[in-house]
């Protein structure tokens, strides 16, 4: 196995830049792992492939206003990704862990200050929130740890959203629309993500009552999704790849559910390759079971070898070439199926990545 092997040609002008309207009306490819067959619908026919007791489990996390771009004194301008906070550095939540961009410029001691408005802010505009590079962070690509000051009578989280922004994806350069939009409906008040997770981007209000009013039943875990997701593999055998850790909550509600679920003969869903690596870290080997986890942290690497011990079927969109999420879904199902569906979507004209259209592997 080489991470060549999930690599493909991925046509820049199939990369979404917004969201489908209404969020429910993308197309939706149906991959059936038992015989390779697969479909073209859209995505509100996802309930005719789902049947009652069948247990759907979403990643109910939202996405932080991690964004923030400010000027040093000099006048050159800083821009600082929150990805963490480290509550281990300081119990008062002052210090984050961050990447930040000139990174060769933002060294120990460095200053930044961020006004209402960030870049485009009147220079008369009142410094909202300063910080300070305190180190770099071990072990990381990068990081730094960061420490914020707010400015006046804000709280920490008060200046944050005074001047950050949704961190859209890297790739998506071109949506200036409403960053609500980058969130799923289902998303909890607290703002714990750098990046959302994007398979639950497609449910609408009405689907989910839909689906409920047909006796698809529905949980919710929490994974904290990092900026790495976006990093690809760059060594040549995947096996030496250093995966992200990522903080997750699977509750003792869902462990129920779960089990309820598979001692009915029903399917445990996920929504979301996040939602997978929760359910799947979440599996104690010794007690043959799903067990609950409040507060843990994940390094979960899912690829072809890998074993699925809870989740039975898969809801996700079409992942970056050579990144860990191809190999998720070559593990869930096979890398050839997951090669030709994607050569037939890319045919097809699907629209690509976290704006774009949705896959479901049964």
């Amino acid at each position: 196995m080489r991470t060549d092997d999930f690599d493909y040609n991925l046509p820049e002008d199939l990369i979404a830049q917004a969201p489908a309207e209404p969020r429910d009306s993308c197309r939706l490819l149906v991959l059936h792992r038992d015989s390779g067959v697969v479909e073209h619908r859209v995505f509100t026919d996802v309930a005719e492939y789902l049947a009652p007791g069948d247990l759907l489990v979403a990643n109910r996390t939202r996405v932080l206003p991690a964004r923030l771009v400010g000027k040093k004194p000099t006048g050159a301008v800083a821009e600082t990704l929150l990805l963490r906070r480290r509550e281990d550095v300081d119990p008062l939540g002052t210090v984050w862990e961050c990447l930040v961009h000139p990174g060769k410029r933002l060294r120990q001691g460095a200053i930044i200050e961020y006004r209402a408005g960030g870049l485009h802010a009147a220079p008369t505009a009142p410094v909202v929130l300063t910080a300070e590079v305190l180190d770099f962070v071990e072990g990381s690509r990068g990081g730094r740890l960061v420490r914020f000051s707010p400015q006046g009578d804000r709280t920490l989280d008060e200046a944050i959203h005074a001047v950050g922004n949704v961190p859209l994806p890297p790739y998506i350069t071109e949506y200036e629309g409403d960053p609500e939009k980058y969130q799923t409906v289902y998303a909890m008040k607290e703002e714990h993500s750098a990046a959302a997770p994007t398979a639950g981007l497609h449910f609408t209000p009405g689907l989910l009552a839909t689906l409920r009013q047909q006796g698809v039943r529905w949980a919710e875990v929490e994974l904290e999704v990092g900026i790495d997701t976006f990093r690809l593999v760059e060594e040549d055998d995947p096996t030496q790849h250093v995966i992200h850790t990522e903080r997750y909550h699977v509750g003792q509600d869902v462990v129920e559910a779960v089990r309820a679920t598979k001692a009915a003969g029903n399917r445990v869903v996920a929504v979301g390759t996040t939602s997978v690596r929760s359910l799947e870290s979440a599996w104690d080997q010794a007690a043959g079971s799903i067990v609950a986890r409040e507060n843990a942290t994940t390094n979960l690497f899912l690829m072809p070898g890998s074993t699925f011990h809870v989740v039975d079927a898969m809801i996700t969109n079409f992942h970056v070439p050579r990144s860990t999420l191809m190999m998720l879904v070559s593990a869930f199902a096979t890398r050839d199926q997951i090669m030709a569906a994607y050569a037939e979507a890319i045919e097809r004209r699907y629209r690509m990545l976290s704006f774009g259209d949705a896959m479901l592997i049964l």
